[in-house]
Order: C-alpha cells, then sequence, then structure tokens
C-alpha cells in the first residue's frame, strides 16, 4: 500500500475490531499494565510511540497511525521515541533528533525517510548518506550537520532508551498510554491478521485506554 493511500484505507474499513465485538480490550491479552507509571506532559493524556525507521511493521503502522494522530482530541498529546541498540539505529536515532531539534521533523519528511528505506531500498548508515537523504527531502544540509553532530543529541538518545527500558519495550512498534499501559500491532492483533488490521486494532485499543485515562477511573 503506498503511505499517502494510507487515509484512505483507515477510513474505508468496514469491520469493527475484533478487540471491540468483542467487549472491550482485555489487560494481559490487547495490552499490559506497566510496573511503574511513567512521567508525562502535564495536563495531557500523552501516547509515545517506540519504532525505529528500518522496522517494517512499523512502517506498515505509521500510516494508520499518522492518519489517528490528526484526529486526537486537543487532552491528548503524542511524541515519537526512536529506539534500537545497533549503531545504525543510533545514528538513525540522531538523525530524528537532529530534525526535531530543527523542526524539519515534518510528517512528509518523516514518511519520506520510512519510504526511502522500505520502498526505495536507500541504505543510509553513516552521516553522509544520512545528509544526501534529508538533503533530498527538503531539509538544508549545514543546518542539519550542526544539529546531527551537537552535544544534547547523545543525551536524547540515552533518556529514550531508558524510557524503553523502563516501558518494557521489547518489540516494535509499541505505543505507551498515559505512561500507565502498553500495546501495539502484534500485542492487540490476532495471528493471521493483516498488518493493517492489526494496526487498526492497536490504535482501537489506544483509543478505549485514552478514554479510560481521562475517566479518572484507574485503579
Amino acid at each position: 500500500m503506498k503511505r499517502r493511500d494510507a487515509t484512505a484505507a483507515l477510513m474505508a474499513a468496514s469491520f469493527a475490531p475484533a478487540v471491540l465485538a468483542q467487549g472491550g480490550p482485555i489487560e494481559g491479552k490487547q495490552y499490559a499494565r506497566l510496573g511503574q507509571t511513567l512521567p508525562g506532559t502535564p495536563g495531557k493524556i500523552e501516547v509515545i510511540e517506540f519504532f525505529f525507521y528500518k522496522c517494517p511493521h512499523c512502517n506498515a503502522f505509521d500510516p494508520l497511525l499518522e492518519a489517528w494522530v490528526h484526529q486526537l482530541p486537543a487532552d491528548v498529546s503524542f511524541r515519537r521515541v526512536p529506539v534500537g541498540a545497533q549503531l545504525v539505529l543510533k545514528q538513525h536515532q540522531r538523525m530524528f533528533y537532529a530534525l526535531e531539534a530543527m523542526g524539519a521533523l515534518t510528517p512528509a519528511v518523516h514518511s519520506g525517510i520510512f519510504n526511502a528505506f522500505h520502498r526505495e531500498h536507500v541504505d543510509a548508515d553513516d552521516e553522509a548518506a544520512i545528509v544526501a537523504l534529508v538533503s533530498r527531502l527538503g531539509v538544508d544540509a549545514a543546518q542539519f550537520k550542526q544539529a546531527f553532530n551537537s552535544f544534547g543529541i547523545q543525551a536524547k538518545i540515552q533518556q529514550g532508551g531508558r524510557l524503553a527500558e523502563l516501558a518494557g519495550v521489547e518489540s516494535v512498534p509499541a505505543l505507551i498510554v498515559a505512561g500507565r499501559w502498553r500495546t501495539g500491532p502484534s500485542q492487540a492483533g490476532t495471528p493471521g491478521q493483516s498488518e493493517v488490521a492489526q494496526g487498526q486494532q492497536a490504535l482501537a485499543v489506544a483509543d478505549f485506554l485514552v478514554k479510560t485515562a481521562r475517566s479518572g477511573k484507574v485503579s
């Protein structure tokens, strides 16, 4: 599926997610409660996605997630945290945070990176290749290099890794809702489903958890 067709695919889905048809998501099955509540954005119900750009499942999920994010109510905030222990993934984390620091991490640039890796099979595993990639996406190369090598980027990478550890994230994509619950396509979906269907179910579970957090009825 082309990424720009994702919104249409999301809106065209005619079936109710199975987790809702069965009476609602079940803790321990479609989502898990974290061992401790994570800090979040004050006054907001925060949703965090953990991902990495070379993950094919993250690539499949991202268009659905992007469409969902555009419809979030005012009391819900959203942010992404790139993760991964491999050296190349550390480079991609630096790319993400550099673009974010520049204010250049637009939806078009974010999806463009996914497209480059998964549709165009671009290899961007070192600084020079990463600079070439973001430049092609319209980002100023000189400003990007400065941000990419700035001191604060490494601290953000470490903070993201620590947050993923506290959240118990062992696979991606994963969603953390209100600092209390973890879900994702592989957890919310069922074996044999398409990745689109699993992603839709993950977002249905996230909606349920947002409503639970908003109600204040959280044990």
